[in-house]
C-alpha cells in the first residue's frame, strides 16, 4: 500500500531540476517584446560574450515620479538585475536584493547626473556621432595649451555641426524643402529645418532664436579654428554655443515626435511609448508602442 507521504514525492519536482531559462518566457501570460527587446540589445552590448536566455520585467517603482523599471535577465553566464532611468546592470551574485539594487542605483544615477553633462546620452539615439564629436572637442579642450590645440577644438566643433545638419536632413528625407544646399551649408539648412519645425506665427520668436544661434555659432567655430591666438576662453563659448545647438535640435525632435501621436490610434489611450531601433533604414529611427493594447507603428 502506498502512503501519502510517498505519492506527494513522486509528484514533486525535483528541485535540482529547474525549467530552463530559454523556455521560461513560454509560460508569461504577458510580454512586452519590443520593451524586453531593448532590455536585450542592452545586455548584448554590455556582456558581449553572453546569450541571452530570458527577460522578465520584475516590477515598476516610482521615486520622486520617475519611474524605474526593475528587469531579471538570465543568460548563458550569469544572472542580472537591469534597471532603468538611465539603465544599468547589476549581477545578482554581488546584488542578492533587487530593492537594495534599486537603491543603489536611484544613488549612483544621482551622482552620475550631477557630475556629468552627458548622463541624458546612455541610450542609442540617432544623435549618437553627433555627441561623440561634441565629446571629442571637449576632450581636446581640456588638454589643449597651445593656440593651435584651440584651433583644433573648432575643427571638431565645426565638425560637429555639419555632422548635426546631417543627422537632422536624414531624419527629415521625405520633406521637400525646395532647395538642396551644399551639405555643410549649416547656416542654410538650420533655416529650412526652423521653418519647417517651429511653422506659423505662435513659433516665430523660438524660430528666430534658432536661426540666430546658429548664425552666430557657426562663424564662430570657423573663427577659432583660423585664429592664430585662438585662447581656452573662446574655445569653451564655443563649444557651450555648439552643445546648445544639439541640445534644442534634440528637444525640438522629441517634441515633435510626442506631437505627432498623442493617443494611441487603435485604444485612445496616451500611454504611449518611444523606442529606437538602429536596423530601420536608412541610418535608424525612433517608433511609437502604446502599453495598453502593444499598437505599435515601427515600419
Amino acid at each position: 500500500m502506498t502512503n501519502e507521504k510517498d505519492e506527494a514525492d513522486d509528484c514533486t519536482l525535483p528541485p535540482d531540476h529547474p525549467l530552463p531559462a530559454d523556455q521560461l518566457g513560454r509560460y508569461s501570460p504577458v510580454r512586452d517584446f519590443y520593451a524586453e527587446q531593448d532590455i536585450e540589445n542592452y545586455i548584448l552590448g554590455q556582456a558581449s560574450d553572453e546569450d541571452v536566455q530570458n527577460v522578465e520585467r520584475i516590477k515598476t517603482e516610482y521615486v520622486l515620479g520617475a519611474p524605474y523599471e526593475m528587469w531579471d535577465v538570465v543568460t548563458d553566464k550569469n544572472r542580472w538585475w537591469v534597471i532603468t532611468n538611465p539603465t544599468n546592470l547589476y549581477s545578482q551574485r554581488h546584488f542578492p536584493s533587487l530593492d537594495y539594487t534599486l537603491s543603489f542605483h536611484v544613488g549612483l544615477m544621482m551622482r552620475v547626473m550631477s557630475s556629468s553633462r552627458d548622463a541624458d546620452e546612455v541610450a542609442e539615439t540617432p544623435f549618437d556621432e553627433v555627441f561623440r564629436r561634441h565629446q571629442q572637442a571637449c576632450d581636446l579642450l581640456e588638454r589643449a595649451v597651445e593656440a593651435v590645440d584651440y584651433q583644433a577644438v573648432g575643427m571638431q566643433l565645426r565638425e560637429c555641426l555639419v555632422t548635426l545638419v546631417g543627422t537632422v536632413r536624414r531624419h527629415f528625407a521625405d520633406v521637400d524643402f525646395g532647395e538642396r544646399p551644399k551639405d555643410a551649408a549649416v547656416v542654410e539648412w538650420n533655416r529650412l529645418f526652423a521653418h519647417h519645425v517651429l511653422p506659423g506665427e505662435r513659433n516665430a520668436e523660438l524660430r528666430a532664436y534658432l536661426k540666430a544661434l546658429v548664425e552666430k555659432a557657426w562663424p564662430l567655430v570657423n573663427w577659432l579654428t583660423h585664429h592664430r591666438n585662438a585662447s581656452r576662453s573662446s574655445a569653451q563659448v564655443s563649444a557651450d554655443a555648439v552643445e546648445a545647438i544639439i541640445k534644442h535640435y534634440v528637444g525640438i525632435l522629441s517634441r515633435e515626435r510626442a506631437d505627432r501621436i498623442e493617443t494611441c490610434p487603435r485604444c485612445a489611450s496616451r500611454n504611449i511609448r518611444t523606442f529606437y531601433d538602429r536596423s530601420i533604414e536608412p541610418d535608424g529611427a525612433y517608433f511609437e508602442q502604446c502599453a495598453e493594447c502593444s499598437w505599435d507603428n515601427h515600419p
